[in-house]
């Protein structure tokens, strides 16, 4: 027994890390807490003294009064020298992973006396006790519900619904809005595996995962969290490829490969494209096919090489014209219609290292042909398509029209939480600035600098 004699001061800061006083502390069960100190030495008088309470305050939480409120936890905490995520008073990673890590931990509820709660309810409700919304952010401790003991065909319709909602939500409110939701869902999800899986299932229980961890991947890209969104492309690969399904196993390819292009790895990028058109070729699906050519043409414009991505934009446009993309599609490929084919011939264009006027052209109508194609619902395509239409008419001397497109885009990127948007202003402020001294280009200067600060 390790004994802890110093007089004064804190606790051993050791003391903390012992994986049941984690455990104790995470349930945020203060007796339990004062138990253990006890076990190593530590008297009810010395932790009343660090604590600021009294010694027979001590006795009665040994006793069995639960310690609930917020200022009173924080006290404990400080004076005990626990870091305060540990008893779930500020967010910490390790203490959220050992919670979710031991799933017999008993939530609040049920160790709360019913009394006490009804007593605290009436106060709450006649307005008799002090309310602090600064503590409100505060998480609530991790509780699951129970697994089923068996995955059926209605759990995985469930997953295919639910990731639907949530991509329609990515779509016109950007990834901020509902990354958090996805990420949760998908950790949620997986542990279906630990249930039994019945027969008629099959692979769909892997695809309907996959889908959710590309979902989480996107959603993370969107708002700048490229390494967790790099685990979860990569889990949703595994998954795809596990379930033998090639179209999905592009899909995820090509995410990788846009998210390597938005960091400036355009040569990786094309390498992912280029993994993905073998999957696209595999599965024989021309959508899939075209989805991914038209990705490595961008990837060719930006790396200077104009023939290839000239070329590339030609495979783009056959294969597209093979088959009517809404005859029954894989649903993760749906996205892919003509707006989209659009928007990537026209993003091709418009960075080519020297678009000629006709060029610079093409991106033109090609932008004005996908917004317009656009629903309003797909509001972050649409600003990016605004965007770079406003970046093209500046390039071709439409000052006018640039600035007035420019604000169009700003008043759908203003509402998104999508840092990727944001990002992609960039090109747009450097060609505004060349015509600052107009007033309306200075607006949408000022504009712009106050969405990137």
């Amino acid at each position: 027994m390790n004994v802890d004699r110093r007089p004064e001061g804190r606790l051993d800061p050791a003391v903390w890390q012992r994986h049941e006083m984690r455990l104790t502390l995470a349930s945020r069960d203060i007796a339990g807490v004062f138990r253990l100190l006890q076990k190593i030495g530590v008297s009810q008088r010395r932790i009343a003294s660090l604590t600021g309470q009294s010694q027979s305050e001590i006795s009665e939480i040994m006793s069995g009064r639960q310690v609930m409120a917020y200022d009173v936890l924080v006290r404990i905490a400080d004076g005990l020298g626990v870091p305060r995520g540990y008893l779930g008073l500020a967010y910490d990673p390790s203490t959220a992973a050992l919670v979710e890590s031991s799933p017999g931990q008993a939530a609040d509820e049920e160790h709360e006396d019913p009394r006490r709660m009804l007593a605290r309810v009436a106060q709450v409700t006649v307005g008799a006790v002090a309310l602090d919304p600064e503590t409100w952010w505060q998480p609530f401790e991790r509780s699951t519900a129970p697994l089923p003991t068996q995955v059926g065909l209605s759990d995985v319709a469930r997953l295919e619904t639910i990731a639907v909602d949530l991509r329609a939500l990515d779509n016109e409110y950007g990834g901020g809005a509902c990354r958090d939701a996805v990420v949760a869902h998908a950790q949620s999800a997986q542990q279906l595996l630990r249930a039994t899986i019945s027969d008629d299932v099959g692979s769909r229980i892997y695809i309907a995962l996959a889908e959710l961890h590309l979902l989480a991947g996107w959603t993370s890209f969107d708002v700048g969290l490229y390494a967790p969104a790099r685990r979860h492309f990569a889990r949703a690969l595994e998954q795809a490829r596990y379930a033998e399904e090639p179209t999905l196993v592009a899909k995820v390819l090509y995410c990788l490969g846009r998210l390597h292009l938005h960091q400036g790895l355009t040569v990786e990028a094309l390498r992912l494209f280029q993994l993905g058109q073998i999957a696209a070729q595999e599965s024989g699906c021309a959508l899939a096919i075209s989805l991914v050519t038209a990705n490595e043409a961008w990837a060719y414009a930006l790396l200077g090489d104009t023939a290839q991505a000239l070329a590339a934009v030609g495979r783009a446009k056959a294969e597209f014209g093979k088959g009517d993309p809404w005859h029954n599609p894989p649903r993760w490929i749906r996205f892919f219609d003509s707006a989209e084919l659009q928007a990537l011939i026209a993003t091709t264009h418009a960075f080519l290292p020297d678009p000629t006027p006709k060029q610079r052209t093409c991106a033109i109508e090609g932008f004005r042909v996908s917004t317009a194609l656009r629903e309003l619902t797909m509001a972050r395509s649409r600003a990016f398509e605004l965007t770079n239409l406003a970046y093209c008419l500046f390039e071709d001397g439409q000052i006018d029209e640039a600035a007035k497109t420019g604000h169009e885009a700003l008043d759908i990127a203003e509402q998104l939480r999508s840092s990727r948007v944001i990002d992609g202003l960039a090109p747009l402020h450097t060609s505004a600035e060349r015509h600052a001294g107009r007033p309306e280009v200075r607006d949408l200067i000022e504009r712009i600098d106050r969405l990137r600060t």
